[in-house]
């Protein structure tokens, strides 16, 4: 089944959502203790500041940065995401912060990329180090159904995570995709549930004191 559309995003608007969200995350971890940035998130083996770091890349690495990284990863698409960010996780973690309130304003995007990818990237990210913290952090509900739309059609780059086999109904916006037993949760949780957190979609419900996919 297809998606119930709403007002579609144009590309400013993305962007500007970007900028909000990469200022009220950099303002989040300004405030962290040291032990909060050692924090183990559900986003792999990366740390908060790991996290944190690989936000800051894609707006900041030129062109030439990005081969170089890809060949020393030998090809391997998701070894370069990983093995950059926790490279830069290695800097001190004030010019990590500083180097994402650098990316405010920044309209750089990775290869092969569109600005739908920074949008999805700085939502999911922000929730896996506030969810690591115990941290509330709201979602804005258009910005979350456009990254759901990305997340389901995403071919390029390669969508590391199975999509769910269900129908996905948004409770708080007119959304809805796939086919199968329904599952119904506000369009964050779904969000996160179509980028492979299940986990993280249940506990971000019962922060934001809301029903979980059910």
């Amino acid at each position: 089944m297809g998606a119930v559309h709403g007002v579609v995003l144009d590309t400013d608007e993305r962007w500007q959502i970007v900028d909000r969200e990469r200022a009220s995350l950099a303002d989040l971890l300004e405030g962290l203790s040291p032990e909060e940035w050692e924090t183990p998130t559900r986003c792999g083996d990366w740390r908060v500041r790991d996290v944190a770091a690989h936000l800051t890349i894609a707006a900041r690495f030129t062109y030439r940065a990005v081969v170089r990284d890809f060949v020393r990863s030998r090809g391997n698409f998701d070894r370069m995401i990983h093995d950059s960010a926790v490279r830069e996780a290695a800097l001190p973690v004030a010019e990590i912060v500083a180097n994402l309130r650098s990316t405010i304003g920044s309209r750089r995007l990775a290869p092969t990329t569109s600005p739908r990818e920074p949008l999805l990237d700085i939502l999911v990210h922000g929730q896996d180090i506030a969810l690591a913290l115990g941290r509330r952090r709201e979602m804005p509900t258009t910005a979350a159904r456009d990254a759901a739309d990305r997340a389901w059609t995403m071919r390029v780059p390669p969508r590391p995570w199975p999509l769910p086999k269900a129908r996905l109904v948004a409770t708080d916006i007119q959304w809805t995709r796939g086919e199968g037993e329904e599952v119904r949760c506000p369009i964050a949780g779904l969000l996160l549930l179509l980028t492979g957190r299940p986990e993280a979609a249940r506990e971000w419900c019962e922060l934001v004191g809301v029903e979980g996919p059910v």
